[in-house]
């Protein structure tokens, strides 16, 4: 079979497309000689650096086009895993300023001696303090505005040990006398409340008791607090233990002790520790198993965005395999000369295989860069698309964010470069094999 039309290196491109070839062969050639700097490259290698020399032909454009797409399959895949592994540090961040590290809650009843308790376990290593919780549901009216956060009931100055709530003060102080309630931002924006204002509080149960039923507690809202979650700031609110055991009709005791850790990834081996000492009758909650759904569900959403997103590489990929199979038609002849000459099928398919490396490298290395240079100025991007397309790309009401959060991680870098790397390699197989099993005879007849 002979290949009557035009050679792919004759046909000519537009001028903006020459433009763009010629900054590719510049790049190209300072690419080619750091690496002869120092080195003698392998036959093979030389070879394909020289099929992949740019030209002002189709193929060389197909083949940056081909590097272009992996580049950007690259960036888009480095981008999404440092954002969601920034979002995912960030809830851990506010989860771990509003919840104890280490939660000890009774088998049965309720701790009765929370003092001793909370004396013993404070002098154990890597505890930084421990703090008594009453919590549970209750019902908050203001005229005709109703809400159900949960209540804490807390000792205010054991609270500052174990939780930043106290810190997050926005409005009043975190203040907690026997007629006092301390609310989250949500709550109050939700209600119309300020300091100073007096509200109604019942717990559920004391609507349903049998023998009488409980009258509200009439709270004065001592303080607002800000943590910048949503579930926290308008799902919590706090007072004092008396009133939290007033509120629940608990006689005394309560319902489970905080503990707070010098470093938060020490709570399982703390909380084995614990096991050992208390047996059966306390079991230490770990913050991981408290929030184990959230964490998990941040996990399985960054493994399907990387799964789903992978398939742009792997589109890229096919491109440099349709790239180089037209350059073994192309480069056909050379093919049969070479193996004529005695350069052996495995020298060939290295050819190749190298030519889909390069491609790979260059394009992986283009990708993590551009990557790099889009998270360093994701907040000018994303007010430029806010300010342009009127797009609310991250509704601070409902992210509590100023900011989009992105961290790269070294594994995840990797991570997409082995995997891009892999999906070049593997797209040289194929026109490696197709160019190796040629017979020399018929490919040296081929014009």
């Amino acid at each position: 079979m002979r290949w009557t039309g035009r050679p792919l290196d004759s046909i000519r491109l537009p001028t903006t497309a020459m433009q763009f070839n010629s900054i590719w062969s510049n790049i190209f050639n300072r690419l080619e000689r750091a690496l002869e700097v120092g080195m003698k490259l392998p036959f093979s290698l030389s070879m394909a650096m020289k099929y992949l020399k740019p030209k002002r032909s189709l193929v060389s454009v197909v083949t940056v086009i081909s590097m272009v797409g992996v580049a950007l399959g690259v960036a888009v895949l480095i981008i999404v895993l440092s954002v969601m592994t920034g979002f995912d540090e960030v809830w851990r961040e506010r989860i771990l300023g509003f919840n104890a590290h280490v939660n000890l809650l009774p088998a049965s009843g309720r701790v009765e001696a929370w003092e001793p308790l909370c004396a013993e376990v404070e002098a154990l290593e890597g505890v930084e303090g421990a703090a008594p919780l009453i919590d549970g549901l209750v019902l908050m009216q203001l005229d005709d505005r109703v809400h159900t956060p949960i209540l804490r009931g807390v000792d205010a100055e054991r609270e500052r040990d174990v939780s930043l709530v106290p810190e997050r003060m926005i409005e009043g102080q975190f203040s907690l006398d026997y007629d006092e309630i301390v609310i989250g931002s949500g709550v109050a924006r939700r209600m119309g409340l300020h300091t100073g204002d007096w509200l109604s509080v019942v717990a559920p149960q004391g609507l349903v008791a049998s023998d009488e039923i409980q009258l509200p507690e009439e709270l004065r809202v001592a303080g607002i607090f800000h943590v910048g979650m949503f579930e926290f700031d308008e799902g919590f609110v706090y007072t004092s233990l008396s009133t939290a055991r007033s509120l629940f009709d608990i006689k005394q005791g309560v319902g489970s002790v905080q503990l707070m850790l010098n470093d938060p990834m020490d709570a399982p081996s703390v909380a084995e520790t614990l096991r050992g000492s208390f047996g059966n009758a306390i079991y230490p909650q770990t913050w991981m198993e408290a929030h184990q759904q959230i964490f998990t569900a941040l996990q399985v959403e960054k493994n399907m965005m990387f799964f789903l997103l992978a398939f742009v590489a792997l589109v890229a990929a096919f491109s440099i395999t349709n790239t180089l199979i037209t350059l073994t038609v192309q480069k056909t002849h050379e093919i049969g000369l070479m193996k004529a000459l005695g350069f052996g099928s495995g020298g060939i398919m290295g050819i190749f295989l190298w030519m889909g490396l390069v491609q790979g490298f260059i394009g992986t290395g283009c990708g993590i860069g551009l990557a790099y240079w889009v998270l360093h100025y994701r907040n000018e991007v994303l007010q430029f698309f806010s300010r342009e397309w009127q797009l609310d790309l991250l509704p601070p009401e409902l992210y509590q964010l100023s900011q989009l959060p992105a961290r790269t991680t070294l594994e995840d870098v990797s991570l997409v470069a082995g995997l891009v790397l892999l999906f070049c390699a593997l797209a040289g197989v194929v026109p490696a094999w197709r160019a190796a099993r040629m017979e020399p005879v018929e490919a040296l007849r081929f014009e």
